[in-house]
């Protein structure tokens, strides 16, 4: 059946030819977008010469005419792209060079350290460590983080070390069967141990006084961790409450939760009072005085870089020097000129 409308019977009788037709497979063709669209092409006198001409020399170009949309032009354009580079890079002509492995580690390791850096900080690092790369490739190998940015808990507690002590009650007991309180307030900065004494009868009353000898004259840190013992009663809250100290309880028989303060004590025990017999409180206190000092001055520390909680020096020159410490239950090593 021949098309009625007026825009195929101009084309036929432009060329001259039969019916356009194609392929049933394309979705295009003049006949259906004349019939079901309404548009008729406009031709101008220079598309008219083009097809007749072509027509002269080609019969059958009528079979293989498309029709497309602007959009169909784009995507094949795109696929074009896509299909050059790829076969330029099977053929060794490759485009933006790799990454070097370490820097794509560096990278990935920046990342994960500080949590809080973005793109650009670590592009800048890594311009100031003589690595050139893009920002865009930074981030391309950045670690992708499933949670928002957090500090870990061992960067939380150094930020706040400053701020922070301890405090606890051990036992010792006598030759003569009785036992002796220890109270110890140690600084978490540098593990000093900032005040200590020793009562048989210790109350919330002497407990209180204990804190103010330990920080005089508005030299308090802002937290204060202790266990829940019946023994910091009104009077010590009260003090520690005018003092501005804020007080940070643990968990019930949980020691864990003060590590620091645990530590000392069972260090003080087995490297001095394990090996001792105490008389009375004044020789618990000499005792005491002698470790106390030997821990500050000489003690070595793994949490301090091996180091004493007053720093020491590095000696290099001179013979080695045994110096005994603690009654002789330790010793120090210097260095002194032959």
């Amino acid at each position: 059946m021949r098309c009625c409308c007026h825009c195929c019977v101009r084309f036929e009788s432009i060329f001259e030819v039969g019916p356009i037709s194609k392929p049933r497979s394309s979705p295009y063709d003049i006949r259906s977008l004349c019939c079901n669209g309404g548009l008729q092409p406009k031709l101008k006198p220079a598309d008219r010469r083009f097809w007749i001409v072509l027509s002269r020399f080609w019969s059958r170009w009528h079979s293989t005419l498309w029709i497309v949309k602007p959009a169909t032009v784009i995507d094949w354009h795109r696929r074009g792209f896509r299909w050059y580079w790829t076969w330029n890079v099977r053929h060794g002509q490759s485009g933006r060079p790799r990454v070097a492995k370490e820097t794509r580690e560096l990278i990935r390791t920046l990342s994960r350290d500080n949590v809080g850096w973005g793109a650009p900080r670590i592009h800048s690092e890594l311009l100031k460590l003589g690595i050139e790369i893009s920002e865009a490739s930074v981030s391309k190998y950045m670690v992708r983080h499933s949670k928002p940015p957090s500090q870990t808990w061992r960067t939380f507690l150094n930020n706040h070390v400053t701020q922070l002590v301890s405090i606890d009650f051990f036992t010792v007991p006598t030759a003569l069967f009785q036992v002796l309180f220890v109270f110890i307030v140690i600084h978490h900065d540098r593990r000093r141990l900032v005040h200590f004494n020793v009562t048989d009868h210790p109350t919330a009353e002497w407990t209180a006084r204990q804190i103010v000898e330990a920080f005089p004259f508005e030299s308090a840190p802002k937290y204060l961790l202790r266990d829940r013992d019946g023994i910091y009663g009104d009077a010590f809250r009260q003090q520690v409450s005018v003092m501005n100290l804020k007080e940070v309880l643990s968990a019930p028989r949980s020691p864990w939760q003060r590590a620091y303060v645990e530590r000392v004590i069972g260090s003080i025990r087995r490297e001095c009072l394990d090996h001792v017999i105490v008389l009375d409180e004044e020789g618990l206190r000499r005792v005491l005085a002698s470790y106390v000092s030997y821990y500050h001055r000489r003690r070595l520390h793994l949490s301090l870089d091996k180091d004493s909680p007053d720093p020491r020096p590095v000696q290099s020159v001179g013979e080695i020097v045994a110096i005994p410490e603690v009654g002789g239950l330790h010793h120090r090593y210097e260095r002194h000129a032959a």
